[in-house]
């Protein structure tokens, strides 16, 4: 009885540490940790009344964890300890100076406003100018992120360990980033000392249009900056915040997106000074950046902020855009369905609920809208129009897109048919013809094939032909890597084409960087020229009917797309024509 109760006391301590670590609490919570798990031994050698003890324990654990919760703090602009300050540079509001990297190979400026913080009456209205300032701006850290729901530390800890396998224990991570409705900061990366005429890269980041942030690993700006690239994120408007319509803001539902036009409009008034070229930018964005970023081609708004294109993993121009986009008249029916939700009236009484209230609605509002201005049309009318704001388009998407999307829907024999006869309707036959599965992993592989192909593969074949048959240069690739972390699921790609696989991590080999080094230098060349193919890489070629792209994989190069039969189904089905 009594090794029971100490194997039991041995499994609750060690649960409750590890709940300490992964929930980022401060290094004191472990102090006072120590300190009840010292007294439970002693006075459990007294003789004192255990169950009283149990009690206590889990009290006053429960209260540790809630008195040393990690605190809030702004991300620093450098992974490095007392980073060395820059000079400082000139824009339009007033001076900035930002931080060197570790090596001093790059300067990083973070939180500088494009914007005046959305608040209060500004909620759902454009992005106004920003307030100017005497003195010099310390842009060291990263401003907070969009508002959105967040997790708990324990379950952002948990997703590293399972999802990404990457979680380090650490004594430096005992803190949470802020989120705000006051977000509309941009951050600059820029090789260090004196440039001309750099060409510019801005990254949109993805999240379903309702997650996010402006400063991520896969997408630090740092590779390209040492490569010559000025290379600038930003913050934008997210969820009900960013993407809600009402019929009392005429023209409205895509606050998200003009606060991204707002973003670009200071990068071509502001980014010469950083050593970029205000006339040789590229876009790019990943799922629901790459969403907006195709919203941007095709804007009459954005005309003229940029020169080319990048969409990974996600565009809006097949005939009907699979996900994040609606009608206006839809956006209007959602928005009376919010305030009945609330009992409010109007837009006045919804500016004057807490944004942690409606932070909620994330998934009811979080769509690229046909609003009649911004948009004016569906990017595939527009774009079979002749309207597009881009010279030239790099994109493409990853073998095994569907991966966090399906974990809790898998598909086998049992279920397969139901499932493909429940979206396909009349077209189901042609479908399960052309996968039928015979086991439970061939049903579990071919609904994740075609869920892929659906919400992500396809709109990408759907946008290389249109924009060939505009006579635009349209490169498409597919991305095939297999690594110890995310291989080639939705988001697996950014590191690579952003430069950032960890030097110190085992999750990659040689083959990874490799890899790495050969898509950064397509981005590169991208937008350098238009064009991605350079000295020593294999050749990236444009396939006017979409019938060949670039796999980027173990091995890099040209070959056909796998999923033309598929393609030719919702072809019919969709009613695609060029």
């Amino acid at each position: 009885m009594k090794a029971l109760f100490w194997i039991i006391f041995g499994f609750v301590t060690l649960l409750f540490g590890a709940f300490l670590e992964l929930n980022q609490n401060t290094i004191a919570g472990w102090i006072l940790f120590i300190l009840l798990v010292s007294a439970f031994v002693f006075f459990s050698c007294r003789n004192i009344s255990r169950p009283l003890l149990w009690v206590l324990y889990i009290v006053i654990y429960a209260l540790i964890v809630f008195i040393t919760w990690p605190p809030v703090k702004a991300v620093p602009a450098a992974d490095c300890s007392n980073p060395v300050k820059t000079g400082t540079v000139m824009t339009e509001n007033g001076l900035v100076r930002g931080v060197y990297t570790e090596d001093k190979s790059v300067e990083v400026y973070t939180g500088i406003p494009y914007a005046k913080p959305p608040v209060g009456e500004l909620r759902w209205c454009s992005p106004q100018d920003p307030d100017s300032w005497e003195g010099v701006r310390e842009c060291d850290s990263f401003a907070p992120m969009s508002m959105q729901v967040t997790n708990l530390p324990v379950y952002d800890s948990l997703t590293r360990i399972i999802g990404f396998h990457d979680y380090r224990i650490s004594l430096k991570d005992n803190w949470i980033p802020p989120v705000s409705e006051d977000s509309l900061y941009l951050n600059v990366w820029k090789p260090s000392g004196e440039h001309e005429k750099l060409p510019v890269i801005v990254y949109i980041h993805g999240g379903s249009l309702q997650t996010g942030q402006s400063w991520y690993s896969s997408y630090n700006g740092e590779t390209f900056a040492s490569n010559g690239i000025v290379t600038v994120t930003f913050g934008y408007r997210l969820g009900v915040f960013g993407f809600y319509a009402d019929r009392e803001l005429p023209g409205s539902g895509n606050f998200g997106l003009e606060d991204q036009i707002k973003a670009l409009e200071w990068v071509r008034d502001n980014i010469s000074a950083f050593g970029g070229d205000p006339d040789n930018v590229t876009i790019v964005g990943e799922s629901a950046g790459a969403v907006c970023v195709d919203a941007l081609c095709v804007s009459p708004l954005a005309k003229g902020l940029f020169r080319r294109a990048v969409l990974e993993s996600s565009t809006l121009s097949s005939v009907a855009p699979p996900h994040s986009f609606r009608s206006y008249e839809e956006a209007l029916e959602s928005s009376d369905d919010l305030k009945a939700r609330y009992s409010v009236s109007s837009v006045s009484e919804l500016r004057k609920l807490d944004a942690s209230k409606i932070v909620k609605e994330m998934n009811t509002q979080h769509h690229v809208t046909v609003d009649g201005r911004l948009l004016p049309d569906t990017p595939y009318n527009l774009r079979k129009s002749g309207i597009h704001n881009e010279e030239a388009l790099l994109h493409g998407y990853n073998l095994e897109e569907s991966g966090p999307f399906i974990i809790f829907s898998r598909a086998k024999l049992s279920n397969y048919e139901n499932k493909v006869r429940g979206y396909f309707k009349e077209y189901a036959d042609d479908i399960l013809s052309l996968y039928n599965p015979s086991t439970d992993e061939e049903a579990d592989r071919y609904w994740a094939l075609i869920y892929g192909a659906v919400f992500f593969n396809y709109p990408h074949y759907c946008l290389q032909r249109i924009a060939s048959s505009q006579g635009e240069d349209a490169y498409e690739y597919l991305f095939t890597k297999s690594n110890g972390m995310l291989s080639s699921w939705h988001s697996g790609e950014i590191m690579y084409a952003f430069g950032n696989i960890p030097e110190d991590s085992n999750l990659f080999d040689e083959s990874d960087r490799n890899l790495s080094f050969i898509m950064n230098s397509y981005w590169s060349n991208f937008a350098r020229y238009g064009k991605p193919d350079g000295e020593g890489l294999p050749e990236f070629s444009v396939s006017a009917d979409g019938s060949k792209l670039l796999e980027l994989g173990s091995d890099v190069k040209m070959t056909g797309e796998p999923y033309l039969k598929l393609y030719e189904i919702f072809d019919k089905m969709y009613g695609f024509k060029i």
